[in-house]
């Protein structure tokens, strides 16, 4: 076993320390600093070429990643391991009159001390063994475990039979910037030097399942998350006749209604089940406040899988689009009647019918119809649409399926569903091939390795329950399945980019071990030093040498 506990927690209060917040500049001070700090090792400065500090692609912040490798030189293999692991957080807003000792966990962990805290947090505060502050846990501890084996293996080259490739990358909190602009680079080094990608491994955190779960978990593979998102369309009026009208908040109510928390929409695989979809966003579109019901309303959900496609999704929430729609106008018919009933005035049939579409029929009903005429309005359109800096992904989607439902000639209410933002594709590692089976066999005999120097159970898990980095680095999903996203995501090439086929071309298999603790993205979260600090790196390290030996 490594005895590395010490440098690791150096290096993870140094990586704390500074305040790398997503989107901020924090992103561009992390990576530099990370590659100035590892450019003054010994390997690398006899090595320069083997470290680089790339800027990200395609990329509204000036941010990036930092690549480094060690050739080994215990043969002449040329298998290759990655280990990955973001060098970004979520915000500190949340530590209120904290802030400024959210990234010096020493210093927090002192005012800590008069705090009114959470009997867990109390007790693990007190205990010694827990580090708090942003990024011990997510995720900056699980890259300080692959920054020591970088360093031990530039040190002991001799003793690593085929090459490790590190990507710090930035951006894994918000559009994964980081790892879609490092495939290009993998690539490039694939072809330079030969390099033969066995394996992924990513360093992120782990937690307790449930309350009282003590297990440790590791992950092979990951969920996927989508956003599935509706532009809902009703027939305008004044709120004095608004039976003469259908309000779109009636049906986006009923949709959420139908999808939140709703079991149907789980879905299992391997004896792993994902938690059902929740609403992120439900909104209408008018821009201020007038006596006419909206025009359009506009809800998105968060959705994760590990076995549907994309594909699959849109069929499913197609089904549940109709069965929102049906019941919103059942429910404007029965109160319609209600109030004729009980006001004298005449009830009228207006006759509406549920109608769903997806972003690429209506699309392909209005080339049909306008041709080039209407391809060309709308990529100009999104291109002025760019210049609206305030436009988050989401809501640039919005508004060009906005613009092209003015082409549609039948008015009429209706429901358009859409992808409105980056899919993080899931992963399956089954062992279908011989690099998954060398792979999960690797795991496994590195846990039976490191089990009786640990406490606790380690355990292993199918999917990784978060959204991660994990997702870029090989596909499951067939063509089809991806053609369902990139044919209905209209901010794609515009607002957020992905070439699926470049994570075709790496597709290796992947798995993560990572730091262990509670509350990440929150005010307290912390990571257990011991796990995270000593179990992690040498789990780690047995999967490297199982694989490469």
């Amino acid at each position: 076993m490594l005895q590395c506990r010490d440098e690791i927690l150096a290096y993870t209060k140094k990586l704390v320390h500074i305040e790398s917040v997503v989107n901020t500049n924090g992103e561009r001070e992390i990576a530099h600093s990370l590659y100035s700090f590892l450019s003054s090792f010994p390997y690398f400065v006899q090595h320069p070429s083997h470290i680089m500090l790339e800027k990200t692609t395609r990329d509204d912040h000036d941010r990036y990643n930092v690549i480094a490798f060690v050739k080994g030189k215990g043969g002449n293999s040329k298998r290759t391991v990655i280990l990955m692991g973001h060098t970004d957080t979520v915000g500190i807003d949340d530590f209120n009159q904290l802030q400024p000792y959210a990234c010096s966990p020493d210093q927090l962990m002192e005012k800590l001390k008069n705090e009114d805290l959470p009997p867990s947090a109390k007790a693990h505060l007190k205990s010694g063994e827990w580090l708090f502050g942003r990024g011990t846990l997510d995720m900056k501890s699980g890259l300080a475990s692959h920054l020591y084996l970088l360093k031990y293996y530039a040190e002991h080259p001799e003793t690593l039979n085929g090459n490790i490739v590190l990507l710090a990358e930035c951006d894994e909190e918000d559009g994964s910037h980081g790892v879609i602009s490092a495939l290009k680079t993998f690539q490039a080094l694939k072809e330079t030097y030969g390099f033969n990608y066995v394996a992924a491994i990513n360093a992120d955190f782990v937690a307790p399942r449930f309350a009282g779960d003590d297990n440790r978990y590791i992950y092979k593979g990951t969920v996927g998350k989508l956003l599935p998102s509706f532009f809902i369309t009703g027939s305008e009026t004044h709120v004095g006749s608004c039976f003469e009208g259908l309000d779109p908040n009636l049906i986006a109510a009923e949709l959420t209604k139908q999808i939140d928390y709703n079991p149907e929409l789980s879905n299992e695989a391997y004896g792993e089940t994902t938690v059902p979809p929740v609403s992120l966003k439900q909104t209408d579109l008018k821009p201020s406040y007038t006596v006419q019901t909206a025009l359009a309303a506009y809800a998105y959900y968060n959705f994760f899988i590990h076995s549907w496609s994309p594909k699959d999704v849109l069929t499913k929430l197609k089904e549940q689009a109709y069965i929102a729609f049906n019941n919103a106008l059942a429910t404007y018919e029965q109160r319609y009647k209600q109030f004729a009933a009980i006001s004298s005035e005449p009830y009228v049939n207006m006759d509406w019918k549920p109608k769903v579409l997806t972003y690429e029929e209506m699309m392909n009903l209005l080339t049909s119809k306008h041709g080039s005429l209407f391809k060309n309005h709308m990529t100009k359109f999104k291109e002025q649409l760019l210049k609206q800096q305030d436009l988050d992904t989401r809501m640039f989607s919005a508004r060009v399926v906005e613009e092209a439902w003015k082409w549609m000639k039948d008015k009429n209410p209706t429901i358009i569903l859409f992808y409105s933002s980056l899919y993080s594709p899931r992963i399956e590692l089954t062992g279908k091939n011989e690099k998954e089976q060398a792979l999960i066999k690797a795991l496994d005999q590195a846990i039976k390795s490191v089990q009786p120097h640990y406490v606790h159970p380690i355990v292993t898990r199918n999917f990784f329950p978060y959204i991660s980095d994990m997702s870029f680095v090989a596909i499951s999903d067939n063509e089809e399945g991806l053609d369902a996203v990139t044919n209905n995501s209209p901010s794609l090439g515009y607002k957020h980019y992905v070439d699926y086929q470049d994570i075709r071309a790496l597709n290796v298999p992947v798995i993560n071990i990572g730091p262990y603790g509670v509350d990440a993205h929150k005010k307290f979260e912390r990571m257990e030093m011991t796990f995270s600090l000593e179990i992690v790196p040498n789990l780690t390290n047995y999967v490297i040498q199982n694989l490469l030996n």
